[in-house]
């Protein structure tokens, strides 16, 4: 068993990243990021910490546009409006879960597509199902899953791979992104049958259903990928799809959590960032 480090990935990926935005700097643009964050939610302020963290150390310039968790859709929607016409910024990221009376469809339809940071915009979403060199702002934790598995010379060509979860954020897009590069997918979800049957066929398993442990070791077949991209606290701890303790002597690869899948997510909100601002110039 080996372990997929998105940390020590993630690291090297953004010193790659680092000379593209001098570049652009050069070219008079400083690419800029605006996150979005509505209400209190602990984990959703430490996720935006972290994100800002991580595009200031390459030179991005960030801001943090904080809200409560009463603020009207109206709002949001006019702020978005007003940045789309900033030329000044070049990337925009809805912090999620938003509050219930705002409507995540309606708010990601209102970001223009070319500032996307994090990939949900329907334009972003369709261009990906033409073909990976169409893949220009895809969905950041699934653009993360492949930087990871690129940075390990993991091949998927031919590849049986099972993924759990159908979300619009992970489990389609990573589908299709798969399916790019010539694997077989099968995707599950809560209405599947027999979902333990297709991850013990798959040369990968990847899981996203937000399940704290739901792949055991019995559902694994040896010398497998295992993808975590879950998390969840249990018992205080964090964790994630996968019984990491059961299932890592019975794989050749797996990710941790914490330490897989989430950096390499922040570093793909910020790759798209870098993307959509040389874009600029291209």
């Amino acid at each position: 068993m080996q372990i997929l480090d998105g940390k020590k990935v993630a690291t090297k990926l953004f010193g790659e990243l680092k000379p593209r935005v001098q570049a652009l700097k050069k070219h008079g643009i400083n690419p800029k990021l605006v996150f979005f964050l509505i209400g209190e939610n602990p984990a959703s302020q430490a996720y935006v910490r972290m994100k800002q963290k991580a595009s200031e150390e390459i030179g991005i310039v960030s801001q943090i546009l904080k809200y409560e968790e009463s603020v009207s859709q109206e709002e949001i929607l006019e702020k978005i409006e007003a940045l789309n016409q900033d030329q000044t910024v070049h990337g925009m990221m809805i912090q999620l879960p938003l509050p219930q009376h705002l409507s995540v469809p309606q708010i990601t339809r209102a970001m223009d597509p070319k500032k996307d940071a994090d990939g949900f915009q329907a334009y972003n979403l369709g261009k990906m199902f033409l073909g990976k060199e169409f893949e220009d702002l895809p969905p950041a934790t699934a653009l993360g899953i492949i930087r990871l598995i690129d940075a390990y010379d993991i091949d998927v060509k031919g590849m049986d791979v099972t993924v759990l979860g159908r979300s619009n954020l992970i489990g389609k897009p990573i589908s299709v992104m798969l399916i790019n590069r010539s694997a077989t997918v099968t995707v599950c979800h809560s209405k599947s049958k027999h979902i333990e049957d297709h991850c013990r066929r798959a040369d990968m398993i990847i899981a996203a259903t937000g399940t704290p442990k739901l792949v055991k070791k019995d559902w694994v077949k040896k010398d497998a990928i295992v993808i975590d991209a879950g998390y969840a606290q249990l018992n205080g701890e964090a964790c994630g799809d996968v019984d990491f303790e059961a299932v890592a002597a019975q794989c050749s690869w797996i990710t941790p959590v914490p330490g897989g899948v989430g950096p390499m997510t922040i570093y793909a909100i910020v790759e798209n960032t870098v993307r959509a601002a040389e874009r600029q110039i291209s």
